[in-house]
């Protein structure tokens, strides 16, 4: 995108180059900004639209969060197939019941938007897309994160509960080929008390990065806050879990945070206050990903993997 589109035009745009899950802008002439994300899965909303809709609101306010915002409000894109269709109108009914659900949760407004309907051809409707956009308050903007890992021997933790829930991902649908699942999991009370913890942490100086599990899943996740600065990881997973829903598992309510090795403490103490769990995974290193004691390879190769994978594929098609 940075290739097409001058991502700081206006000169108000604080994170700059560095990566952030939400956008901040500053309001010009203080030191108060507005964070900003944009998000929809509609492989979730498919297999379940008043959980997969609500999940959509939860990512887009656990973005805003991990940049240091407190959500404010949202608009909305609503895109689905003829509404004549009944199927197609239980769908649009029941996301439209979701996003209340998660806006009700978290105590924010839906202050607009627009409905979009007869998006299909031959084939059949698209996949119901309800594309969520939030807003959220940036106090002081010297006080925000981004994704990227920033120093060798952080500690590496994630934030909410582990889970073996693969629904819907990315990972069923793309490697085990499993089309229809349900939707993940989701617990509004919890991601409204993550959105609460990150502010705090943030605020507090306490975290060095703050990148949330969605697309793709845990590993996803390490691997952009690796692929952000150049910078390694080594982990591993829960004895008791699922090594293939550990890793790639999309189910809501997790951050993974970078945090020096002597404020762990302090972190620990801070979820607790949110009664949310943390997950002690691993270190940030300096060069390679370690998965489980398994090598995933240097950072070039990861980021080359990662940045030409989809026009590889359109490369094959």
């Amino acid at each position: 995108m940075r290739r097409q589109y001058d991502s700081m035009v206006g000169a108000n745009t604080v994170t700059g180059n560095a990566v952030a899950d939400g956008a901040v802008v500053r309001i010009r002439g203080t030191q108060k900004g507005i964070a900003m994300s944009v998000d929809c899965n509609p492989r979730f909303v498919h297999a379940d639209p008043r959980r997969g809709c609500a999940l959509a609101v939860a990512e887009a306010a656990r973005n805003v969060a991990c940049a240091g915002a407190i959500p404010l409000g949202v608009t909305n894109c609503l895109n689905f197939g003829n509404p004549h269709n009944p199927e197609v109108y239980w769908q649009f009914a029941n996301a439209i019941l979701g996003m209340k659900d998660a806006c009700e949760a978290f105590g924010i407004p839906v202050t607009g938007g627009n409905v979009s309907f007869y998006n299909q051809s031959p084939d059949g409707p698209v996949f119901p897309t309800p594309t969520i956009g939030l807003v959220g308050y940036v106090a002081d903007v010297a006080k925000t994160c981004t994704i990227g890992f920033k120093a060798a021997g952080d500690a590496i933790i994630m934030i909410g509960a582990p889970s073996d829930d693969l629904g819907s991902s990315q990972y069923l649908v793309s490697c085990r080929h499993v089309m229809h699942s349900p939707a993940p999991s989701l617990d509004l009370a919890a991601e409204r008390r993550l959105q609460e913890f990150l502010h705090e942490a943030i605020g507090a100086g306490l975290l060095h990065s703050a990148h949330d599990v969605s697309d793709g899943g845990l590993l996803i996740t390490l691997i952009e806050s690796a692929l952000a600065k150049g910078l390694g990881f080594e982990v591993s997973s829960l004895p008791n879990q699922r090594r293939d829903a550990f890793w790639f598992g999309e189910a809501g309510g997790r951050v993974i945070v970078s945090v020096a090795q002597d404020q762990q403490a302090a972190l620990s103490a801070l979820a607790t206050k949110h009664s949310l769990p943390t997950t002690l995974l691993g270190l940030v290193t300096n060069t390679a990903a370690v998965v489980d004691g398994e090598p995933l390879g240097e950072l070039p190769y990861l980021r080359e993997r990662y940045d030409t994978a989809l026009e590889k594929i359109l490369g094959e098609a």
